[in-house]
């Protein structure tokens, strides 16, 4: 069977249905291709569930928050920016909200309303959906250097003057993100850099998360060192793991790292007492020895230290368990002191893509023209979203490159 259209849409995630929307604005004959039994299948994790759909931070900030080629983003934030998605969906229906940091989410806080309002509006605007349906190939005049269309796996042929790439990363392959449109660009002669996990936990050396597994510190200070050069620092919530750490803190660091750095000695330095001086934190800490002078050591943090981690600092402390508060001499209190303000742990790795918010690298930007998401060398063939190598920080900026993306894409077809 082959069949004919004026735009074809590989992928029923954020980019895609965003690319499917512009496409379809202007009476466009639409398909979109998507390999799930559903649309969106990763939006359903997204923000836990609730749909971190965007960030309601201004333009400037946003394009901070891009990691990898935020030049390339310049153009289509401008043209539908994060107050262009809010709009949208409150225009279809779907009442919206802002959290801490920005964050925007449905009010039901639930992802399945966001795709429902996507794909009902896809539907009223003329939009097929296929789905079930994998592609198997572009369909490629290699002599003219232009794409014609897609070959199924069934077989059949998707003939389109337009096709559009936005088949997602590596990462959570169980929503169908398997590398798809990488092989698709190679195959046309185009540059795919390496891609990693990003937005992911960290594993840690030793046993020492696992003994503080399931604690959660709100307020903590991190930096995280190569040598003596600091390649991130920032403060925020992180989470004690069976295998490292993790939590929001964690995910935006695991952004700025490089896979080749752990292997040259990259550690994580906690300051779990942030809001505190060195010489505040030593005066509150002679308060409470004052405060519990005749109890042991192991029992006078109570009032420092979440509970679970007293055992472990009493440990790395060097101080005898057992010993009077009214004991403990000067150059044991800084011992304390210096852990409390930089317990030190090593960094092995980060956790793998089935953990990964997102990918990072993927289909070099300098081959694709930013105004358009256009390929430079192939007539006809356009990527948006994941599947390029683009990617931010968390809090609503991956998803809001993915609707920007999407939508010039699909506009400029």
């Amino acid at each position: 069977m082959n069949e004919r259209y004026d735009v074809c849409i590989i992928g029923g995630g954020a980019a895609g249905m965003m690319a499917a929307l512009g496409a379809s604005e202007n009476g466009g004959n639409v398909i979109l291709i998507e390999r799930n039994e559903k649309l969106g299948k990763k939006l359903y994790l997204t923000g836990k569930g609730r749909c971190n759909i965007t960030n309601a931070c201004d333009r400037d900030e946003f394009l901070s928050h891009i990691v990898s080629n935020s030049r390339s983003m310049y153009s289509s934030i401008n043209r539908f920016s994060n107050r262009d998605v809010m709009d949208l969906f409150t225009r279809k229906g779907l009442d919206l909200k802002i959290e801490r940091g920005g964050r925007v989410f449905p009010v039901s806080d639930k992802s399945s309303d966001v795709i429902r309002t996507l794909e009902k509006t896809l539907k009223e605007q003329g939009v097929r959906i296929m789905l079930n349906t994998r592609v198997l190939e572009l369909i490629l005049d290699r002599d003219q250097h232009i794409c014609k269309g897609v070959k199924l796996f069934n077989g059949d042929n998707i003939y389109a003057g337009r096709t559009i790439v936005a088949t997602g990363g590596l990462s959570y392959p169980s929503t169908g993100s398997t590398g798809d449109g990488y092989a698709f660009a190679n195959d046309a002669g185009i540059e795919v850099t390496k891609r990693y996990p990003s937005l992911v936990p960290f594993n840690i050396k030793g046993d020492i998360c696992k003994r503080l597994m399931g604690l959660s510190l709100k307020n903590c200070g991190i930096r995280v060192t190569l040598g003596n050069k600091v390649v991130y620092k920032d403060f925020g919530e992180l989470l004690f793991t069976h295998f490292g750490v993790s939590g929001p803190l964690i995910l935006t660091a695991s952004s700025q790292i490089e896979p080749g750095m752990y292997r040259k000695g990259l550690k994580l330095h906690m300051d779990l007492k942030p809001a505190l001086s060195r010489d505040e934190l030593d005066k509150r800490i002679l308060r409470d020895f004052e405060l519990f002078c005749n109890k042991e050591f192991r029992n006078s943090l109570s009032k420092l230290l979440p509970s679970k981690m007293i055992p472990v600092i009493v440990s790395l402390s060097g101080i005898d368990p057992d010993k009077r508060v009214n004991e403990i001499s000067r150059k044991e209190r800084e011992r304390l002191l210096s852990l409390i303000k930089d317990f030190e742990l090593e960094i092995l790795s980060t956790r793998g893509f089935d953990e990964a918010i997102i990918t990072k690298g993927g289909i070099a930007m300098r081959e694709i023209d930013p105004k358009t998401f256009a390929s430079k060398k192939i007539e006809g063939l356009f990527f948006a979203g994941e599947v390029l190598d683009l990617d931010a920080h968390t809090g609503g900026y991956n998803l809001q490159i993915a609707w920007s993306s999407g939508y010039a894409a699909g506009s400029a077809v």
